[in-house]
């Protein structure tokens, strides 16, 4: 080694300095002297007046004389919710073995439409059950004839009004694999229930008659089970879906002297759950008074208060540290965000002024808070009555999960708990309108984005259209004929109108009656010309059972919406099958609609009248609204 790296004096040279050097270390350890740390997590302080001070900067040395409380007596009573009203239907019975989304949102499901079937695989189902059932009860051999009698049949080929068939590969290819082989289900089904004089064994050729109260057993148990299954209003009866306002609209009712008949009304119910929030109280209307009184409790019980305590509470004490996980600052109100702002002023300021009462409540009923009694840490006890209670202290009622109040009644605060299940299962739309304003046209457009085919499955609007056009125009081009050429030499041709794709429903604007400012939203059709066909233009219909309203009827009536349920940004309707359990184990299932907010404004394309330039010769083109 180098003899200037060697250092025979190491001490002497350190405190001379001798030998400047650079020490770089990787890390710093602390060297513990003990292996116990109790002391260390203590926080020890020193200096008592310290802890004065700091106490009286907390304010901990303003007190008075008041108690915490220790114990708290309350008296509630409930009334059962007894009466439904579906829209502007009559009110009748409700069922508490039924869920509160099942009841309001089932709608009938269409099984046929424009003379063809539709759900095809209901269909299939139902009559794979039928079979199954002769299976079980022996009763095999009328399988065929079954089949005979309600199966599939092809419609006819090269005619238009084929096109639902054979205008699409998928709904052909899987009409002819059931035609001649499988049952159909429902048509059984709906002879069923048609009459009380059809059986199940009507039609059929039974060599053995003690059969025929077999088969006819089977029929009861038949339609009982496909009742079951799907829950869905019978034709005759009103349902709380509103077409002109695209929303349900139904109310729950109370009958009891005490409440005076309370009704609780539902007026604009779209999506989500139906509970507390959307519904409105209101006394004595509609509600037959023949109709048994509600079922009424009354409990009075005794327990501790618990103070609420929730993430990134303030503490009362100086060294303890706040949740960081809850960023209070992080929030930032608008001036239009109240709520935001009481959310603070709760948290920050009276935070540690609240406590809970847990209660157990029955479901489907409307809960009212009497009064409770507060006992405190000195043996006092008081009396609190309700928020509100009383005219003299109507002006200032504070409370949370009260019901808005047209007559402003004084009065218990109310807490209605309606039937609601915990999670509800959701299909793919099996239809999908998406209703859009269109300014340059001066009119509003439903779009056909997801319609029903006859496989039971939703198909894309756009795709279905394209589909039924090009099949129209292939049988029209079947018939021969021939487009007449002569020169077009001129610089511009005459357009009388755009085309618009088939799936774009108009709506019109049209005066209301009696008012000469009012507008409503009504239905219209588009006309499909084609090239070379000589009979009269087809009105091209809307495929979705939403927008066929009134359309099936024998004598078909119009359709309104009101204006101010499209909005500018328009709005999207969706229509699918929804499946829950109830707290019993049974599970329901069922046919709704719900409706959110749309993506904009759109445009069709709808012009009239265009003057459009013309770069070469071309010859006439009938399809393009003339020249």
């Amino acid at each position: 080694m180098d003899a200037k790296y060697l250092v025979p004096e190491i001490k002497e040279a350190l405190q001379q300095k001798l030998l400047p050097t650079i020490t770089l270390w990787n890390r710093q350890e602390g060297r513990p002297r003990t292996d116990n740390f109790d002391r260390a997590m203590k926080a020890e302080i020193r200096d008592a007046l310290w802890m004065l001070t700091k106490q009286w900067q907390m304010g901990e040395f303003q007190g008075d004389d008041a108690g915490s409380p220790v114990m708290v007596k309350a008296h509630v009573t409930t009334s059962a919710l007894r009466q439904y009203q579906p829209g502007s239907g009559p009110f009748q019975p409700m069922d508490d073995q039924l869920p509160l989304e099942t009841l309001v949102e089932q709608k009938p499901f269409v099984m046929e439409q424009q003379g063809h079937i539709q759900h095809m695989d209901l269909r299939l189902q139902l009559g794979r059950r039928w079979l199954k059932l002769l299976e079980a009860a022996d009763m095999a051999a009328y399988a065929p004839d079954y089949r005979g009698l309600y199966g599939f049949t092809l419609p006819p080929p090269g005619e238009h009004s084929s096109d639902y068939v054979y205008a699409h590969a998928e709904v052909w290819r899987q009409y002819a694999a059931v035609a001649g082989r499988a049952m159909d289900g429902y048509r059984l089904y709906s002879y069923l229930t048609d009459g009380a004089t059809h059986h199940a064994s009507d039609g059929i050729a039974l060599p053995d008659s003690a059969d025929a109260e077999i088969l006819n057993n089977l029929g009861e148990e038949f339609t009982s089970w496909f009742t079951q299954l799907y829950q869905q209003p019978r034709s005759e009866d009103p349902h709380a879906w509103q077409p002109p306002y695209l929303e349900y609209q139904f109310a729950c009712a109370v009958n009891d002297e005490e409440q005076h008949n309370a009704q609780y009304l539902s007026r604009e119910y779209f999506h989500g759950t139906p509970d507390w929030y959307v519904f409105n109280r209101d006394t004595g209307k509609g509600i037959p008074a023949e109709d048994p009184l509600s079922e009424k409790g009354a409990f009075t019980f005794s327990m501790l208060p618990a103070p609420i305590v929730f993430d990134g509470m303030p503490d009362t004490r100086w060294w303890s540290f706040e949740d960081r996980k809850t960023n209070f600052a992080q929030v930032k109100p608008d001036t239009t965000d109240l709520a935001k702002l009481l959310l603070l002023e709760f948290s920050l300021v009276y935070a540690n002024d609240w406590f809970i009462i847990p209660f157990r409540l029955p479901i489907n009923s409307a809960a009212r808070v009497a009064g409770l009694t507060v006992t405190n840490t000195f043996g006092e006890t008081t009396w609190i009555d309700p928020s509100g209670y009383g005219q003299g202290q109507n002006w200032h009622r504070w409370e949370m999960f009260t019901l808005a109040d047209a007559a402003q009644r004084s009065g218990p605060s109310e807490l209605l708990l309606p039937a609601l299940t915990v999670k509800t299962q959701e299909g793919p739309p099996q239809e999908e309108i998406h209703f859009i304003r269109d300014e340059m046209a001066n009119m509003v457009w439903a779009v056909e984005a997801t319609v029903p085919s006859v496989t039971g499955y939703g198909k894309g609007g756009k795709e279905h259209a394209e589909e039924t056009l090009t099949y129209h125009k292939k049988l029209v081009s079947l018939l021969g004929f021939v487009p007449q050429d002569y020169p077009y030499q001129a610089a511009i041709s005459y357009l009388s109108m755009t085309q618009v794709p088939e799936h774009w429903i108009p709506f019109q604007p049209v005066h209301i009656e009696g008012s000469n400012r009012e507008i409503q939203l009504q239905r219209a059709k588009m006309l499909r010309i084609l090239e070379g066909d000589t009979r009269e233009p087809e009105r091209v219909a809307p495929l979705t059972t939403l927008l066929r309203e009134g359309l099936d009827e024998d004598i078909p009536l119009p359709y309104f919406i009101h204006e101010e349920e499209i909005l500018r940004s328009g709005i999207i309707v969706t229509q699918q099958f929804q499946r829950t359990r109830w707290t019993s184990g049974q599970v329901y299932t069922w046919y709704g609609a719900s409706k959110k907010t749309g993506r904009g404004e759109g445009s069709s394309g709808l012009a009239f009248d265009q003057i459009l330039p013309q770069a070469n010769d071309r010859t006439g083109d009938a399809s393009d609204g003339g020249h």
